[in-house]
């Protein structure tokens, strides 16, 4: 049916050897996308490539066009599925996703970015589909700086969309952005990037919480999509999270869209609306008492009007709809720019810090090295041999590491943060001399 699309995003917890129940889960949700009748599917942390070919497979009779996208050294863990034929396709990591220290975060080891395919819709033409999954470091607490890398996740991501729409096709944007509705990372994104968020249109009409909520009313009325007490991997433990116990958990996970950019030629093209989005997944796995993954999903069905000619432009109307969650200004303000800029700053500062700290470990283990194998030569005592060779690997490792986390690390870091702090000071400067009684 080309008059409407229907769209789904799920994160699938899918890593190997980590995730609970990964061959259990994959295959029910295999199996309850083969019993959908989605026109899209978007995947995050789908990193193991049988669990994608199991996935695909199920649906592939009626989403024959699929593409697994590859980055990092441990993949993307990003697909998309769809049913109009793929006549391009584009992987773009983002410049920042963690620390290689990290190890337990693991951003550090995997593509994340965003993976675009260019489809053919019969109504619409061209539409860019794009998924993504943001960095989660930093939570949503605390000072801004603390979600430097999310910040710069959302700006890239943002610039991507863009790009899309200059080009005249329509977007549709799909994934776990890791970022709650009010976030400084979903305000650039819906404001520099023109995304509409299909969540907060459909729902336009629920006010914000006046007391305690039960978890389905934050499932059904406020999208939660994570840390609900719904989902069997939540910890059981009470959250000491503010915005958990006002919502009964995160809406991290979304469906945005928008429209190809004005140019005066394409003033009375179709338009899309968002007719209804729902939280899906939410139910535990028939038979089983584990629920799909540690998220729920988000489906959305878009509606295609074909009689655009004469009506309100779409992006202010629906944008005004989502009011609910935040003032939405027609590009990003003056107010959030510096803000963005402030927090990148403060990174810019706190890692050469860091470098600085790192190469002096790096020195004084190279010089309690050199130290080492002096005394050596002097060691009467045979047993001591056996710890001198321990204490030296362990040197020799704490060297390398500090010297790859201050030097090569930490410039590399720099550069990323530099390149944005460039580009908001230029946005910024023709925001001033496009419209100055703004500013």
């Amino acid at each position: 049916m080309a008059e409407q699309i229907r769209v789904v995003t799920l994160n699938c917890w899918g890593l190997k050897y980590v995730s609970k129940d990964r061959h259990e889960r994959v295959t029910a949700i295999a199996s309850a996308l083969a019993r959908s009748d989605y026109d899209i599917i978007a995947l995050q942390e789908i990193w193991v490539e049988a669990d994608y070919n199991e996935i695909r497979q199920s649906v592939v009779s009626r989403l024959p066009y699929t593409k697994l996208f590859h980055s990092g050294a441990l993949g993307a863990g990003l697909a998309i599925l769809t049913k109009w034929p793929i006549i391009a396709t584009s992987m773009t990591p983002y410049s920042l996703v963690g620390e290689p220290t990290d190890a337990f975060g693991g951003d550090w080891f995997v593509g994340k970015g965003v993976g675009g395919v260019t489809i053919m819709h019969p109504v619409l033409g061209p539409v860019q589909l794009l998924v993504t999954h943001f960095c989660a470091k930093g939570g949503e607490s605390g000072p801004e700086y603390n979600r430097t890398y999310r910040l710069v996740n959302a700006w890239e991501f943002a610039k991507v969309t863009r790009q899309a729409a200059e080009l005249g096709r329509y977007v549709i944007a799909m994934g776990d952005f890791n970022s709650i509705p009010t976030s400084l990372p979903v305000n650039i994104i819906l404001n520099y990037a023109g995304l509409v968020d299909s969540w907060a249109t459909s729902h336009a009409h629920i006010p914000p919480p006046s007391g305690m909520l039960s978890p389905i009313e934050g499932v059904l009325n406020y999208g939660v999509t994570a840390d609900s007490p719904l989902n069997s991997y939540r910890d059981s433990e009470p959250s000491g999270d503010p915005i958990v116990r006002k919502y009964q958990g995160k809406r991290l996970d979304y469906i945005l869209f928008r429209h190809p950019s004005p140019n005066g030629s394409n003033d009375h093209l179709p338009r899309l609306t968002c007719r209804d989005s729902q939280v899906v997944f939410t139910d535990s796995i028939p038979g089983k008492s584990c629920s799909y993954s540690d998220h729920f999903g988000v489906e959305a069905t878009l509606a295609i009007d074909m009689q655009a000619e004469g009506k309100q432009d779409d992006m202010a109307s629906l944008k005004d709809t989502s009011a609910v969650w935040f003032n939405s200004p027609s590009e990003l303000s003056s107010n959030v720019v510096t803000e963005v800029m402030s927090a990148v700053n403060t990174s810019y500062r706190m890692s050469q810090d860091r470098s600085r700290k790192e190469l002096t470990i790096f020195a004084t283990s190279i010089l309690a090295l050199i130290g080492l194998i002096i005394g050596s030569a002097w060691v009467v005592v045979p047993w001591l041999n056996p710890v001198f060779v321990l204490f030296v690997i362990y040197l020799s490792w704490l060297a390398t590491t500090n010297l790859y986390e201050g030097f090569i690390f930490g410039n590399w870091e720099r550069k990323a943060l530099q390149n944005v702090i460039e580009e908001l000071e230029l946005y910024k400067q023709i925001l001033v001399s496009q419209a100055p009684h703004d500013w």
